[in-house]
């Protein structure tokens, strides 16, 4: 794989986060370049010089995926600066999300207080969102339990690679 295919596929993804997720596309092309990157730590400077993008950019970039638990940065004694990298557990991390779910809940179960007894075609909406966070809640946990056998499985075959580096999930 060349350099330039290297970085066609952080475009990609940058597209992918614009088009699924309303986010600038250096915010994607930052998480796809540390899918691929070696060393798979950064720093700000080094993903700057790879994206061909300015050091604010990528350095928001950063910051908006270390608020979402995709990335943690660290810092080796003695360095002065920090290094990115995806987060070890970012998958299970994705099936984490209880607060924002529970959050969702609480808004549609407000917007149905708002609305009182409103007719319940006018009700359903938020009914359904309701619904469908309480399902979140009660599945998600199961499915993060789920994947952990099945990651533990395709190491146990060499398929996925064990991560002595990432901390227990």
């Amino acid at each position: 794989m060349t350099f330039d295919d290297e970085l066609a596929f952080a475009d990609e993804v940058g597209r992918h986060f614009a088009r699924q997720n309303g986010l600038p596309p250096i915010t994607g092309r930052v998480a796809g370049w540390l899918l691929i990157c070696d060393p798979p730590q950064q720093s700000i400077a080094e993903l700057s010089e790879a994206l061909r993008a300015s050091r604010s950019a990528v350095s928001g970039a950063v910051s908006a995926l270390e608020e979402w638990s995709w990335v943690q940065r660290s810092r080796a004694a003695g360095e002065r600066m920090d290094r990115v990298s995806l987060h070890p557990a970012i998958w299970l991390r994705m099936t984490d999300k209880s607060t924002e779910y529970a959050s969702l809940r609480a808004l549609a179960r407000h917007g149905l207080a708002v609305l009182g007894d409103a007719p319940a075609a006018r009700r359903a909406r938020l009914l359904e969102t309701a619904a469908f966070a309480d399902f979140l809640l009660e599945r998600m946990p199961a499915l993060a339990a789920e994947w952990r056998a099945h990651r533990d499985v395709l190491r146990a075959s060499g398929e996925l690679p064990g991560d002595p580096g990432a901390r227990p999930s």
